[in-house]
């Protein structure tokens, strides 16, 4: 049983008709976890344009993963307000663009996915580190600290309003 015969990759076989000992695939076979039929969630594009809307349910803890996510992945560059003005920006590298400008607060949600998973300009990108579910995080994440430094007082809800003038509810 130690010995058993075996064939090297891509050595020559007489046991089938076209010679070759590895095996075409099948049609149609997908390597199991590798079948990324949802466009929108693993590209953050439908239809080659990126999405405007959140392809998974918004949740508190969505926004915590993907806080959690920024401050390890993105705020050495990014800092963690978004700013742009993160450790390594402070030592030297290129800054990047604040998450604050109009240019990217009117950025459709998938623009900040596709970024992570393909990289853009001095940005590499993450998709070998953060799985698509954790890009996502983030850039609701992203969208949030957006509100957060644009936010005013027309955009608290009535009752927290009251809270924050001073009075009781």
């Amino acid at each position: 049983m130690a010995d058993q015969p075996r064939y090297k990759p891509l050595q020559q076989s007489t046991f089938f008709g076209d010679d070759r000992s590895a095996r075409p695939l099948e049609p149609g076979t997908v390597a199991q976890g590798r079948l990324k039929a949802d466009e929108r969630f693993y590209t953050g594009k439908s239809g080659g344009a990126l999405i405007t809307s959140l392809p998974v349910p918004l949740t508190k803890e969505l926004l915590a993963r993907g806080q959690e996510r920024f401050n390890i992945f993105c705020s050495p560059c990014h800092d963690r307000t978004g700013s742009g003005n993160g450790m390594v920006v402070q030592r030297g590298y290129l800054r990047p663009p604040s998450y604050h400008i109009d240019r990217l607060r009117q950025a459709p949600i998938g623009h900040f996915f596709d970024v992570m998973t393909n990289g853009f300009g001095a940005m590499l990108d993450y998709a070998a580190q953060i799985p698509p579910a954790d890009r996502w995080a983030i850039a609701t994440y992203i969208r949030a600290l957006q509100s957060s430094q644009n936010a005013t007082l027309a955009d608290v809800p009535p009752e927290a309003r009251q809270q924050l003038e001073g009075k009781k509810p």
